[in-house]
């Protein structure tokens, strides 16, 4: 990781709490998708990768700053990462047709 010792120490404090939000946020789906016709567990399925992908997006970040400005406080980061993506738009997208 690259920034100064103390921001990669302090980094490093504050990746593993990124990385269980974005744990929760995968097992909320999870949880939803028991419930769910077969074509929205598709969907969730499909939101889930999206989700994994940013993970590995976010994680493989080599900058301290990145995490010490974006991540210190978590709220909805995930959540905003995910519906500005533009095929979690598309999911939504078809969702609104079905109905």
């Amino acid at each position: 990781m690259t920034g100064t010792p103390s921001q990669i120490e302090w980094a490093d404090q504050i990746k593993p709490r990124v990385n269980a939000e974005f744990d929760r946020v995968a097992k909320a789906f999870t949880a939803a998708s028991v419930n769910q016709s077969e074509a929205a567990r598709a969907d969730t399925r499909a939101v889930i990768a999206i989700l994994e992908e940013k993970r590995a997006e976010v994680m493989s970040r080599d900058h301290a700053g990145y995490f010490i400005r974006d991540w210190q406080e978590l709220s909805d980061q995930v959540r905003r990462m995910i519906g500005q993506d533009p095929r979690y738009q598309a999911i939504k997208a078809r969702k609104a047709q079905r109905l």
